[in-house]
């Protein structure tokens, strides 16, 4: 759906499309951080093995470790309820994934399958990085259409319900 199909679309299908859109979004959001999260254990792995640091016997104190760092400033958009299933398609994929490059045995891996499942999330995240953005700009045009009908509506925003 381009922007210049946006103004053909009846009221309902805008709104019905900007839901879907945001619905994906959201999967896209949610697995995009677990991937970040996996990402961040693989490389912390890593780091401990460049610093030949011992191996922890507590694996809560490092997750919590690792996942108390604080990386970025967040998104600048509200945040959304999101209730993703365990069969979503992409939350499938990242397991496969996962499964595939041995993520749930990091510390036994050796250097190189270590570098391999780093290289392998990285990829995938970024992948999700880039749908995210350009979901994103699919959900700011079509909420710029809604935004301009609320406009052009003026005092007759009741009409824009009645569809």
């Amino acid at each position: 759906m381009s922007k210049q199909d946006l103004p053909s679309l009846s009221l309902i299908d805008i709104r019905a499309l900007r839901n879907e859109l945001q619905n994906h979004e959201d999967a896209v959001s949610f697995v995009r951080r677990l991937a970040q999260g996996r990402l961040d254990l693989a490389r912390n792995e890593q780091r401990r093995r460049a610093d030949q640091s011992p191996v922890s016997t507590s694996v809560e104190k490092d997750i919590v470790g690792i996942f108390g760092q604080e990386y970025g400033g967040g998104s600048v958009r509200p945040p959304r309820e999101t209730n993703i299933s365990t069969d979503h398609e992409l939350v499938r994929e990242l397991e496969r994934l996962s499964e595939d490059t041995g993520f749930g045995s990091l510390r036994t891996l050796d250097d190189e399958s270590l570098n391999h499942a780093i290289e392998s999330l990285a990829t995938f995240e970024n992948k999700r990085s880039t749908e995210r953005k350009q979901l994103f700009e699919k959900i700011d045009a079509v909420t710029a259409e809604l935004v301009r009908r609320y406009k052009d509506a003026g005092d007759d925003i009741d009409s824009l319900f009645k569809e």
